[in-house]
């Protein structure tokens, strides 16, 4: 997914204290911190998926498992929302978000569809655009929150009211699957927030100070999930359900939307304070990670099929490591260029032919013919 990139200038942060990276603001070339945050999130989701049928009789891996999807896809979406600041519905904005969001959506959905029809043994399984398949929720959610973003760039208060939505939403099982709009709304805080934030904030989570605390944090979050791990339900940070369908009273839901809300600000915080700020061997694979997102699903779904997780030795620590590893490869693989190149048709179409031209499109030809 294409994204314009971050400029600034590091600011001086007093004392004896290490001055911060410097974060970016819009510009001609990518900013090296985004595409490393986006890239080291994307092997997350990767991790997390391959670590789903690992969990039974594994409390440790079920307690990495909670930690993981408690920030990875709110750290994901509040860069979404960062990056989507300049969204204004012109008509080049709603080209990229018909192609780069809306036709990768059709497609995936349709192939994942009939792709699982093979893997769950649901021959008679519909494809349906309403119902997002897998992972091809957060392709829909995306392009709602974007044409919504001129709306937020408005109110007075946009985060307290996308958080009293997503409140609300907890309260509401009625909102059924369309467009998994449960989930997009409970999502839609963390959205929001992005939109809000500036290349300050940003810095100010990526200094020294900020990386030490990270360290502790992120130890009391895991010790805190293996204790949880038999006490409570992780599906309150998948956010795809009322309180009603996780069979708690109704009060529960926008309680839990407020404390999940802030236990994900602060491990995608801490996550974010040990993204690297400077060039990377990896950095060139963040303009690649809805490649990755995409197309790992593929092999996440066929894996349990083909019974890569029978044999019992996969279940213990080596085994469970040499899966960690794998799903680590796999989607940073498909994150390279050269298969984006393979597949931008699908997941980057031009399409060109099936737009307009605006008189800005117009005017920079005929002043390309004349230079």
């Amino acid at each position: 997914m294409s994204e314009d990139t971050l400029r600034m200038r590091a600011v001086p942060t007093g004392g004896t204290e290490r001055k911060a990276p410097p974060v970016t603001e819009p510009a001609g070339r990518r900013d090296a911190f985004f595409d490393n945050a986006k890239y080291l999130a994307i092997v997350l989701v990767a991790i997390g998926h391959s670590w789903e049928p690992l969990r039974d009789g594994s409390r440790t891996v079920s307690a990495l498992y909670m930690v993981v999807y408690a920030f990875h896809m709110p750290a994901f979406i509040v860069i979404s929302g960062y990056f989507s600041r300049s969204f204004d519905a012109s008509p080049g904005r709603i080209r990229r978000l018909v192609t780069g969001l809306a036709v990768p959506y059709v497609v995936f959905e349709t192939a994942y569809t009939l792709f699982t029809r093979w893997t769950d043994q649901e021959p008679d399984r519909p494809v349906s655009l309403l119902d997002p398949l897998y992972l091809t929720w957060f392709l829909a959610a995306l392009f709602l929150w974007r044409l919504t973003t001129p709306i937020w760039q408005r109110v007075r208060w946009p985060l307290p009211i996308a958080l009293v939505i997503a409140m609300l939403a907890t309260l509401s099982p009625s909102i059924g699957d369309d467009l998994d709009l449960q989930r997009a709304l409970q999502f839609l805080p963390y959205f929001v927030l992005g939109l809000l934030l500036r290349p300050e904030h940003f810095r100010l989570v990526r200094r020294r100070a900020a990386r030490i605390l990270a360290v502790p944090v992120l130890a009391g979050a895991l010790a805190v999930a293996y204790w949880a791990v038999p006490r409570m339900s992780g599906a309150w940070f998948y956010h795809r359900d009322s309180a009603e369908e996780l069979a708690a009273p109704s009060w529960y839901g926008p309680v839990m939307t407020l404390v999940t809300f802030g236990c994900s600000l602060v491990l995608a915080a801490c996550f974010l304070a040990w993204v690297p700020g400077r060039r990377a061997w990896f950095t060139v694979l963040g303009a690649g990670t809805l490649y990755g997102y995409l197309l790992h699903g593929f092999v996440a779904q066929g894996s349990k099929f083909w019974g890569w997780y029978e044999p019992a030795w996969v279940h213990r620590p080596l085994g469970e490591i040499l899966v960690t590893v794998v799903a680590a490869v796999l989607v940073t693989a498909l994150c390279t260029p050269p298969v984006r190149r393979v597949f931008r048709w699908v997941i980057e179409p031009d399409m060109a032919w099936a737009f307009r031209r605006d008189a800005r499109d117009q005017a920079r030809e005929r002043n390309a013919v004349r230079a």
